[in-house]
């Protein structure tokens, strides 16, 4: 992705490896400072996810393949670093889906750095390809709303939901990009910083603002990511999304899920069996350290809703764009 670094233009990756050390942004420093943490063990890497320095399903995933790498690497017991990666954050299936990976790579007698650049470079390249799917769906002078951050940060590259977005401003789309701030770790500010970076003109709404913007006729699609979906399309995103889903419904509006094929559970009916990670209490009765919510105030903080399959207009993966009907597909190629 593209960021802006003493007056220069750079390409970086959110996450990458540098012989035995895990290299990643900061994200809990930004968009206020560009800051990089180093992971040295598999204890730091669990640490980086469950504290989301690391965020975005499919980040989340390229860290745990370099976390398992550098655990072989040091010859740790490989076990155990998976026992301990597995519990740190329980929705996003990529994390899962990386670390079984791994292991059956291990199995294969595979070289674990090899295997896990081989994972990174392969996600790359699927959320390319989403961009370019989606791009498809975007017309010129359209206006897009995006909740959470989907974009190269939770991605490594391109992103899932920012993807399209990124490629019809390649492609000298005139696109205008509605931002929610997605509280409580307003994550939108994440997508805000990297849209600043590309120079892609958009605008951060308080998340109670999209319903307005809808019903005036000022968006024409929504595209948002994933961290689940289950194999009748049921899906976990960021706390919010369902609201958006709904919404756009009642409003005639495209509500397009970006999204590669190893964020998909086959092993999940619906969305009813999609495990959802409870969050501390201060995320939401503090902001940036400092409490909000008056002193004995308590708080509940689901970090996701589900959002069921019939608000779906389609899914866009590196195979294509699909409806729910479809997905079956996906596990058969």
């Amino acid at each position: 992705m593209k960021v802006k670094i003493k007056n220069k233009t750079k390409n970086i990756r959110t996450v990458w490896m540098e012989k035995n050390i895990i290299k990643m942004i900061d994200q809990r420093k930004l968009p206020f400072q560009l800051k990089f943490f180093n992971a040295k063990n598999y204890n730091d890497v669990a640490f980086v996810i469950k504290n989301m320095v690391v965020r975005g399903a499919p980040s989340i995933g390229a860290t745990a393949v370099y976390g398992i790498a550098q655990a072989v690497m040091q010859k740790k017991n490989i076990k155990n670093a998976a026992k301990i990666l597995r519990k740190t954050r329980p929705t996003a299936h990529d994390l899962f889906y990386a670390i079984d990976y791994m292991l059956n790579e291990i199995r294969s007698g595979n070289d674990a750095k090899t295997s896990a650049e081989r994972y990174v470079e392969k996600l790359v390249n699927e959320c390319k390809k989403i961009g370019i799917y989606g791009e498809k769906l975007i017309k010129n002078n359209y206006k897009i709303l995006t909740h959470c951050n989907a974009g190269a940060l939770a991605t490594v590259d391109y992103g899932t939901a920012l993807a399209p977005i990124r490629f019809a401003h390649y492609n000298k789309k005139k696109i205008f990009v509605f931002v929610d701030e997605t509280r409580p770790r307003l994550q939108g500010m994440l997508t805000s910083w990297e849209l600043l970076n590309e120079g892609i003109k958009h605008r951060v709404i308080a998340d109670n603002a999209a319903g307005y913007f809808m019903r005036q006729k000022m968006i024409d699609m929504v595209i948002v990511g994933a961290d689940r979906i289950a194999k009748n399309g049921d899906f976990a995103n960021k706390i919010g999304t369902y609201e958006k889903a709904i919404l756009a419904k009642e409003n005639s509006i495209p509500f397009y899920v970006a999204a590669p094929v190893s964020t998909f559970d086959f092993g999940l009916k619906n969305g009813d069996e999609i495990r959802i990670e409870e969050r501390k209490e201060d995320e939401v009765l503090c902001i940036k350290g400092k409490r909000v919510a008056p002193e004995k105030a308590k708080a509940f903080n689901p970090a996701f809703d589900i959002t069921p399959k019939k608000n779906v207009t389609g899914y866009i993966t590196e195979r294509g764009i699909i409806r729910s009907g479809e997905i079956k597909k996906l596990k058969s190629v």
